[in-house]
């Protein structure tokens, strides 16, 4: 496990997060893919907010099972919270967001069907 740093486009929102970028999804909802978000899943233990706290705007679809944080200022989606399947509570860290990691670099990545799941 390594801890990365990561942020918002503006900085408003910061964060420290330890995994090993082992699994990476790209999914094809529509959110996901209309923001080319890249998401590692980690426990919240293992996320830690550094700025921004209450800072930024929640964004819910679909069933609502996930928030999206987004930041008010820059509009980036940096990280969510929601749920496995199992009920474990998980933040799903966006990779393009640590400013420590050159995401084409991370091949290959997991494509998740979500457009047909959800």
């Amino acid at each position: 496990m390594t801890t990365h740093a990561g942020s918002c486009h503006c900085g408003a929102v910061a964060f420290e997060v330890e995994t090993d970028l082992e699994t990476v999804i790209e999914c094809n909802c529509t959110h996901c893919y209309r923001k080319g978000l890249m998401l590692t899943f980690v426990e919240p233990e293992a996320f830690r907010l550094t700025a921004g706290e209450g800072a930024t705007t929640p964004y819910l679809f679909n069933r609502h099972a996930i928030e999206h944080q987004v930041c008010p200022t820059c509009g980036v989606e940096a990280y969510a919270k929601g749920r496995a399947a199992d009920g474990r509570v998980q933040i799903a860290v966006n990779v393009r967001c640590l400013t420590d990691v050159e995401p084409f670099s991370l091949t290959p990545t997991l494509r998740f069907d979500g457009l047909h799941k959800v």
